[in-house]
This record gives structure tokens, C-alpha cells and sequence, in this order.
């Protein structure tokens, strides 16, 4: 596969072909999305391209393999694997000395410490027949914090040569030592569902947040429509599964399975309700990172969510990169204080306060 075989990523593409272009690609990268399989494939094609023999040095494709050099809007070369070469088909096999891949392989279903020194230790050698090392860890999620924390140091400083990639689908899960040290490029195509009603809310949340009232008030009429919301949703939540739940068909049960019962569905309900919440905080992630391509001056055909595209580049121009970039840091954080015991209310009344518009 190369780079235009990824058709519904335009987007994150164009990035990653840019900063090759201009040589400035990151040390560390986080890719996220909804399916490991496609961040897989697209960290595996910048790895073919990053050693590809059909390229010179100057970063242009060898007439005699490809073809005349393919130009950009902005003049700049198109570059791509040529998916034809020893390397890009070593590669592609997965028998490239220099391209490494690690994945969850215990029974835990985690990658462990032993994994990572070994892979350390190989990414601090030179190249073997490449130019680039390339480091690819998939399910970057299962790092337990004994691996995680022995990485740092690699991903703060790795070798000249050689690019770390990070593939997940749950960025939330990952230590924030880690998220700091990587340029995360989030995969959206198919990777954004939103049903009816968040997309509504969506819609009203962002067209109120790009209002110039950006204040204390502001910031709690956000979070009054989030906490809104998220009461609605539980509640649609308990009505339907008890609705279909064993308690609402059979009356005469005996109390040790009615207790049993109530007790499954009081879980089926917090799960549900945990799952619908992820997913509309994640919707609004979303919206924040178009309000940070905004802040960077980018088109609004790279944003994710195009209906709300007004919203965000009205937002955008009132805040730097910098500040937009804190945003998502915020909700990620969010994220991840959601995920443990902390109390709702107030990791919702924290995280709000902090964002900036």
C-alpha cells in the first residue's frame, strides 16, 4: 500500500507528506483512530516511504520507476512509496531489519517491559541497510506503566535515524509522560461517529462556545449544556434497558434473583452510560482540534467535522496554537480522569474552566 491508497485520510495524509517534503517529520508520533488495522497501514507506508529506494536524495520520485514528480497545490513534491523496490516490499512482508514492530503478546494481553528494552536496544543501533530505523508499537494502550515509563527516555531522545510511532484507539488510556513526548495525528474518515442528537448538540455547544462571551459565565453555560446532556443520555440509557430487562417481564421472582438482576442492570447501565459518555466528550475532541487546525491557519477542508466548521475557525482566530493545543491536552486529561474513580461533576467542572476560546 502506499499513500494514495488511503483515500477516507486525505486529510492526515497531506500532513505526513508535507512534513516529509520539507524534512521536518517528528521524532515521536501518536496515531489514533477507531481501527488499529488502518493506523497499521499507514504507519507502515510511512515507514516504506521514509526508505524507499525509488526516491533520491532530494526526495523526488526516479522518473525510470514512477513517473514524472507529482506536484502539490503549494508546489511541493507528492511523496510516496513507490511499493515496487526491495525495501518497500521487505516492508510490506514485515521482514525489514530496520522497521520493528511490537505488539500485546502475553497472556495479559499487554506489552511488557522485556519487549521494550529489547526494542530499545535495537532502535539505539544504526541502520542496518536502511537509512531510518522505524519503531512501530501497536496497541500503544497495553504499554503497562513499568514499559511505559522505561520508554520515556527513548521517546524524549531517540537516535538520529530513527522515527517512534504509536498506534492506538484508545488515546485515553495512555500515561500523559508518554502523550507529551509525541505529535499525536488523530485518524478521523470513518472514525467519527456521531449519532442524531450529540451531533445536535454538538452543533449548539460549539456555536455557543465561539460566541465572544468567553468568560467565567461562558465557560459554566458550557458546562451546564455538557452536564445536560450527559443527564439526558443516562436517563434515555435506564429506560431502555429496563425496558428490556428480565425485571420488567417477570414479576414473581425470587429475591435473590431480583437482587441479582437489578444489580446486572445497575452495571449494564454504568457501562452503557461510560461508552455514550466517551464518545460525546470525544465528539467534542474533534471539534477542538479543528478549532486548533483553525488557529494554525489551516483550510477548512482539512476539519473534521465540516458542519461546524463557522464555529471553529470563529474560535480558532481568538486563540493561539498554543492555547488550542492546551485545549485538547485538557479533554484528554478529561478523558482519562473519567475512565478512574473521580467524581464526575467535578472532573467535568475543572476540565471546562480550563478550555479557552
Amino acid at each position: 500500500m502506499s499513500f494514495g491508497d488511503f483515500t477516507g485520510q486525505t486529510q492526515v495524509i497531506q500532513l505526513l507528506q508535507r512534513s516529509l517534503a520539507r524534512e521536518r517529520l517528528a521524532h515521536g508520533y501518536l496515531f489514533t483512530g477507531h481501527e488499529l488495522e488502518v493506523l497499521e497501514g499507514v504507519a507502515r507506508t510511512l515507514a516504506k516511504t521514509l526508505n524507499c529506494q525509488a526516491i533520491d536524495s532530494r526526495n523526488q520520485f526516479d522518473s525510470n520507476r514512477r513517473g514524472a514528480e507529482a506536484q502539490s497545490k503549494k508546489g511541493e513534491p507528492t511523496i510516496d512509496s513507490c511499493d515496487q523496490c526491495d525495501s518497500c516490499r521487505r516492508i510490506e512482508q514485515l521482514n525489514h531489519p530496520d522497521v520493528l514492530w511490537v505488539r500485546p503478546e502475553s497472556k495479559s494481553r499487554i506489552i511488557t517491559i522485556d519487549q521494550m528494552r529489547e526494542l530499545m536496544q535495537t532502535v539505539n543501533l544504526k541502520p542496518t541497510i536502511a537509512q531510518y530505523k522505524v519503531a512501530i508499537i501497536s496497541g500503544a494502550d497495553r504499554l503497562n506503566p513499568q514499559a511505559a515509563n522505561a520508554f520515556l527516555k527513548t521517546l524524549e531522545e531517540p537516535p538520529s535515524k530513527s522515527i517512534l510511532i504509536l498506534l492506538t484507539t484508545e488515546p485515553q488510556r495512555i500515561l500523559e509522560t508518554i502523550l507529551s513526548r509525541c505529535l499525536r495525528l488523530a485518524f478521523a474518515g470513518e472514525g467519527l461517529h456521531l449519532s442524531n442528537p450529540n451531533a445536535a448538540w454538538l452543533a449548539s455547544f460549539s456555536a455557543e462556545a465561539a460566541k465572544a462571551d468567553s468568560g467565567l459565565l461562558g465557560r459554566y453555560r458550557l458546562l451546564g449544556m455538557l452536564l445536560a446532556r450527559l443527564t439526558a443520555q443516562k436517563s434515555e440509557i435506564e429506560k431502555s434497558l429496563t425496558e428490556n430487562s428480565p425485571l420488567a417481564k417477570y414479576e414473581d421472582l425470587e429475591p435473590k434473583m431480583r437482587e441479582k438482576l437489578e444489580d446486572e442492570l445497575n452495571a449494564s447501565v454504568e457501562a452503557e452510560y461510560r461508552r455514550q459518555r466517551t464518545d460525546l466528550i470525544s465528539g467534542l475532541q474533534w471539534w477542538l482540534r479543528d478549532v486548533w487546525l483553525a488557529a494554525l491557519g489551516m483550510n477548512t477542508e482539512m476539519f473534521s467535522i465540516p458542519g461546524n466548521a463557522a464555529a471553529a475557525s470563529t474560535a480558532g482566530q481568538r486563540v493561539s496554537p498554543a492555547e488550542a493545543m492546551e485545549n485538547l491536552q485538557v479533554i484528554e486529561r478529561l478523558q482519562r480522569q473519567l475512565n478512574s474513580n473521580v467524581q464526575e461533576a467535578l472532573a467535568l467542572e475543572v476540565g471546562l474552566l480550563k478550555l479557552k476560546f
